[in-house]
């Protein structure tokens, strides 16, 4: 990556924090409206880097000095905005009268202050003026982070400490360490080098369904990054962004429930621990990208509840339930249900109107009150609804169009729509695949446990008569059930978090006024969106050893539901204090493990760590990229130097479904930093057929020796070492 090439990349981030000011709501009532502004901010971002690169690829015109004008564009435009917001958001003169004080907590979150909070300082002893509600100039942003700081107790500046420590370290493993992860070496970062070397979006034959039939939303991002540095030694910083943003959006929907500044502290804390978060944000994995649109689709949703939704809002939602579909498609199961409430929550606002208006009509018929403004209908919550998905369909509709040309049909072909899915949905088969997905979600260092729980789920299924091997739910040819506590980027567990979650939906479903009785009612509807998707989930996706990071989104929004009860529990008063401390000290200890979960994820997480073997400190760049299969390494570049030495230009691909191609267009780089030209012997795409192998000057193989050997053209010598061989013409 070239020095110009870091610079160039700091374009989209400035562009989102300058949109960012000018974004920032004008609504006094506004909930946190700086993450409100950060959310507005990041599906504006998300947005137009998709339509670059479907507008661009549609003009053949993928390529860096177009991605340069495209940003630069954009930046010039978010500065604009930026100024203009600051121009006409000038604070007023102060008032004549002191203004009456509020707590600082209550400023920074949006939320009332619990006056039985330790935490809070009571109004009544601060004399500060109450923060005005225009843009704050950053000494003022600063200011009021002072003084939230300043009033803050012991225990909020414990977590903002590991909060902010995590995310911290985490920014570094991502920095220092080269993308590792085995799917984006298989098909998430060869799809992007094929965007680049051919210059369109166009489908290219492959071995390999998963480059052209799987969502490409987090890709596109990773492109944006691959064109302006020239290489991909920022890519995790896509993943490790979408955590920031799940952290803030999900302590904003603590605050939209009614969580005051502590409650959205744990939010954050039991997030920013939970293992396979950590472990993700320094990925180039895509299930982080995908909880971040989610959640933003969450928090949009929730301020529809009480008010009739804004043209802006409903954009909003629009754009993330767009960049949901076109990055991850399981997310949607998630989003359709916030959808839903929406829709009824504007709804239930329009019948509550009419009827305020009928009566204030009868009122005025005796003069007793003036008749209000009516505030909409029926028509505009079903105009709203027909602009979000317009909306949805503009940033994955080209996608969309791409692969039902392709396959017949939008969701790819029959092999893709097989595979993931689950292909029965008898109750009794639906209660064995939940029971799978939640043993593997909240699996245990503790062997016995882990054994007697499989043990009973398959000797139930037997008992109901379901297989529960059945190919019918179950992924490919995996067996239930698979270890999944080891801090692995792609199958850890979550027990803390997920149990935190699953106590905190019931109580907000059976009991919400145990955690605010003011909140009872969206409280309730959230927890049953929360477990409508877990529900969705197991009925929908076949049980896989990896399939806790495909759930990941669930866990995101569900978080907030653990916060807050934890904070109801510390914060209620008992008049037995033996018992109020007993449940203090469980909180305690439970946030305790939960930090030690998230420590050592970072620490010893598999495959980037800071410690031990395979170190981001103590391991080369190359090696680095190997540490899943560390015996490749050398076999790929043997092969390589090999193909390099013969001086072809023209190199053949034999692979199978699920080796790694991304190696080679590393390897195989023209001398000047330009893309190999590489291309495939084998297509699983009927219309895409494959190269000749006599029309290449060499060819790579991966995976299987008697594949290869089948497609090297008479008289050719094949070299094959384990993993990795290669074929070239005879000298002439």
């Amino acid at each position: 990556m070239s020095a110009a090439g870091s610079l160039l990349a700091v374009f989209p981030a400035a562009s989102v924090l300058l949109l960012t000011v000018a974004l920032r709501s004008r609504a006094i009532d506004a909930v946190a409206p700086l993450r409100l502004a950060v959310v507005r901010s990041a599906l504006l971002t998300g947005v137009y880097a998709v339509l670059v690169v479907e507008l661009l690829g549609a003009m053949h015109a993928l390529n860096r000095p177009a991605f340069v004008t495209a940003w630069l564009l954009f930046l010039v435009a978010a500065a604009t905005a930026a100024g203009l917001r600051r121009r006409s958001s000038r604070p007023a003169p102060p008032p004549a009268a002191t203004p009456r004080p509020v707590p600082v907590g209550a400023a920074v979150s949006g939320a009332s202050p619990d006056p039985s909070d330790p935490t809070v300082e009571p109004a009544a002893t601060r004399s500060d003026p109450a923060p005005t509600r225009t843009t704050r100039a950053p000494s003022g942003l600063l200011s009021v982070a002072v003084d939230a700081w300043r009033t803050a107790g012991r225990g909020e500046r414990l977590l903002v400490g590991t909060i902010a420590g995590l995310v911290l370290v985490e920014l570094l493993v991502a920095l220092l360490a080269e993308p590792n992860n085995f799917d984006s070496q298989t098909y998430h970062l060869p799809k992007v080098e094929h965007w680049v070397a051919q210059g369109d979006l166009n489908f290219w034959p492959t071995a390999i369904h998963r480059q052209v039939t799987i969502p490409p939303g987090a890709e596109y991002l990773l492109l944006h990054l691959r064109l302006l540095t020239g290489g991909d030694h920022l890519h995790n910083l896509v993943q490790w962004a979408a955590g920031v943003l799940c952290l803030l959006v999900a302590a904003r929907i603590t605050a939209q429930l009614g969580g005051g500044r502590r409650a959205q502290l744990l939010t954050a804390f039991v997030l920013a621990t939970t293992p396979m978060v950590v472990l993700q944000a320094t990925s180039t994995q895509t299930d982080l990208v995908c909880a971040a649109w989610v959640t933003c689709a969450a928090t949009l949703m929730l301020d529809g509840l009480r008010r009739r939704t804004g043209w802006g809002t409903l954009l909003g939602l629009g754009a993330a339930t767009g960049l949901t579909a076109v990055t991850k498609t399981s997310g949607l199961i998630a989003v359709g249900p916030l959808l839903v409430l929406w829709g009824l929550a504007q709804l239930r606002l329009t019948l509550a109107a009419g009827a305020a208006t009928t009566g204030a009509a009868a009122s005025a018929a005796t003069g007793a009150v003036r008749r209000p403004r009516p505030v909409g209908g029926v028509a505009r919550t079903v105009g709203g609804s027909v602009l979000i998905l317009l909306v949805a369909a503009v940033v994955v509709g080209p996608f969309l169009a791409r692969v039902t040309a392709e396959f017949g049909h939008p969701l790819g072909p029959p092999r893709l729509r097989e595979s993931i899915p689950m292909e029965r949905h008898d109750p009794q088969s639906i209660l064995v695949n939940a029971l799978r997905i939640g043993h593997t979600a909240f699996d245990t260092p503790l062997a016995p446990l882990r054994r007697a729980g499989a043990e009973v789920i398959i000797d139930g299924a037997g008992v109901i008569g379901v297989d529960p091997q059945d190919r019918a739910i179950t992924f490919g040819r995996e067996i239930f059930p698979e270890p999944a506590w080891y801090p692995d980027e792609d199958r850890v567990a979550f027990p803390l978090t997920g149990a935190l979650a699953l106590i905190g939906a019931v109580v907000a479903l059976a009991r919400p006024r145990r955690i605010d009785p003011e909140q009872t009612g969206p409280l309730r509807a959230y927890a049953v969106v929360v477990l409508a998707a877990v529900l969705l989930h197991t009925s929908m996706i076949k049980w896989q050893p990896w399939g806790n990071r495909l759930i990941l989104y669930a866990v995101v929004l569900a978080v907030p539901l653990a916060g807050l009860w934890v904070d109801a529990l510390l914060r209620r008063r008992r008049a037995n204090s033996a018992r109020r401390s007993v449940a203090t000290a469980v909180a305690v200890t439970v946030l305790a493990t939960s930090a030690l979960a998230g420590v050592l994820a970072l620490s010893y997480g598999f495959p980037r760590r800071l410690v031990g073997s395979g170190s981001v400190f103590t391991t080369s760049d190359w090696d680095t990229r190997f540490l899943r299969r560390p015996q490749w390494a050398d076999e790929f570049r043997w092969a390589a130097a090999a193909v390099r030495d013969s001086d072809a230009r023209r190199i053949g691909l034999v692979q199978q479904n699920d080796n790694w191609e991304y190696p080679w267009w590393l390897l195989l780089r023209q001398p000047d930093g330009s893309s190999p030209d590489l291309v495939a012997l084998q297509s699983v795409l009927p219309e895409r057929p494959p190269v000749d192998p006599s029309s290449v000057d060499a060819i790579v193989c991966t995976g299987s020796r008697p594949a290869c050997t089948k497609l090297v053209p008479a008289g050719w010598r094949l070299e094959f070492r384990g993993y990795v061989g290669y074929a070239l013409p005879p000298t002439r």
